[in-house]
This record gives C-alpha cells, structure tokens and sequence, in this order.
C-alpha cells in the first residue's frame, strides 16, 4: 500500500511538471554538457518522465510492476540526457524515446523468464512483435495453418521460422518449477524425478581426475627404480591397451619367454618396494 502511494505521488509529480520550450531545452541541455549543471539535468529529466510513464503503460500487458518499469524508464532517461548533443538540433523528446524503450525492453527480457532470451537485435524484436504480427497476420484468416504464419511472420521479421517457432512456444506457456507436483498424480512427485542423468556427479569426477593424476605421478617415481631392459619389459606388457606376449617379447629381446617372465616378476616386485618406500599411503590407497 505504501509503494502504491508513492506511486500515485510521483506519477502526480511527473505529470504536473512544466514542458520545457526548444530554446530553454537547448539551453538547460548544453548548461549540463558543457558545464555538468546538476540542477539544468534535473530540469530536463523531471520535464520528460511523463515521456517515460507514457511509455511503461505500452509493456503494461508483460505482467510487471509498472513502478520498475517506470524506474527502468528513467534510467533510460539518464542516459539519454548524458549523450544528447544539442548542436544537432533535435528534440530531446525524440532522442530520449529511443533510450526509454530501450531500458524498458532490456528490463523485460531481464525478468519475463527465468530463461535467458532474446538477446540479440533481431530475437529482441520477434519477442516484442510477435503477438502483434500473430493477431494481425490471423486477423479474419482462421484458415492460415501456423507453418504459413510463421513463415510470413519470419519474412516479415528477418529471423528463421525456427526461431519463431520458439518463441511462440515460449509466450504461449508460462515457467514451470522443476519441483512444481505433476498434475494428476497422488503422491508427490515431480518434474525434477523424471531429470535422470547416469553420469557421475561432479564431486566423484573431480575426485577420480586427481586420484588418477597422484597415481600416475607414484608410478612414473617408482618406474625410475627400474634397469632398461625391465622398464621396457613392463612397458610393453603392463602399459600399453594391448601388451606384448612373453614369446613377442622373448624374441625382440634375444632371451626365452620364461627369462623374460622371471624379468618381469622381479620388476614388477621392485616397483612395490619403490612405491612403499616413496608413498607410504600408497598401501592404504
């Protein structure tokens, strides 16, 4: 109740403000140009907020508080104000206007959807056009299907009718809580359960990457423990996707397939004695 009646008060204020003649807005415009005069840009700005509460009743229909769009609105104003270039001769009403919508529609897009939308020049004005171009383009055609609409309206727009495809679905369906209960069921059950991912949860991957890493850095230590001919042998058998045979290995080397199992047994034996002795953590991992 007490917003309400600011409200009404400032809305009041705005609307009882005097208008502002060319040559008094040039002036006050280069005073705070030239000059930064605070008072001269509070003049402008209070003349024009009727400009902007005018404005905030066009995105009335988006379902947010007129109070925030109109705050909104006078952003836009200031900003306005701070880029205006009097020489040019233009009236301030009329470069403002742009710097209004602007912020209005910025704030629109900001808080019309949890889902980020409409972020470029051309998805801005599909989402703002849309439902005008629908219900003019369906106006006394109840035969055009909505394959036909879209691709009118996406000629009409400069967009793809994918994109205006969409976007429609977006504005027709409002959003809908992840936690909300599913319509007709007893018990209470939610969107949120039928969102099944078998994948690990972020802690477990993050925990098995540094897992990995500390074990490969054990055995890269404890390999160094290792003569040639054993770091070779372990390397063909025991570190690659698809080892080598004793009988491969026994002839690559010049030796028998038993020599080079019993090689094998020894190194694999000094590379548990390193990696104890570097790691002693290493038995309870």
């Amino acid at each position: 109740m007490m917003q309400d009646s600011t409200s009404r008060d400032f809305i009041r204020i705005a609307m009882a403000a005097p208008y502002l003649g060319r040559e008094e807005e040039q002036e006050l415009a280069l005073s705070w140009r030239k000059d930064h005069d605070q008072d001269a840009l509070n003049r402008i700005t209070v003349a024009h907020m009727r400009l902007v509460i005018s404005m905030a009743a066009k995105f009335r229909h988006y379902g947010l508080p007129a109070s925030d769009l109109i705050q909104e609105g006078h952003v836009g104003l200031l900003e306005a104000a701070s880029r205006f270039e009097p020489e040019r001769e233009v009236r301030f009403s009329t470069y403002a206007t742009w710097w209004i919508r602007a912020s209005m529609q910025d704030y629109v897009l900001r808080n019309w959807s949890i889902v980020r939308g409409g972020t470029s020049s051309s998805q801005k004005s599909l989402f703002f056009n849309l439902r005008r171009l629908r219900a003019r383009l369906a106006n006394g055609n109840e035969m055009l299907s909505s394959t036909a609409l879209y691709e009118e309206i996406s000629a009409a727009l400069g967009v793809s009718t994918s994109d205006v495809a969409t976007m429609d679905a977006r504005l027709s369906t409002p959003d809908r809580s992840l936690n909300a209960p599913l319509a007709g069921e007893s018990d209470s059950t939610e969107r949120m359960d039928f969102l099944v991912c078998d994948d690990p949860w972020p802690d477990e991957i993050a925990s098995t990457t540094i897992d990995v890493e500390r074990r490969s850095g054990w055995l890269k230590a404890a390999l160094r423990a290792l003569n040639a001919r054993e770091l070779r042998i372990i390397e063909e058998r025991r570190l690659k996707d698809e080892g080598a045979t004793l009988e491969e290995l026994g002839g690559k080397l010049g030796i028998s397939k038993e020599r080079v199992r019993q090689i094998e047994v020894r190194a694999l034996e000094k590379l548990k004695v390193a990696l104890i002795k570097q790691n002693p953590e290493f038995l309870a991992a």
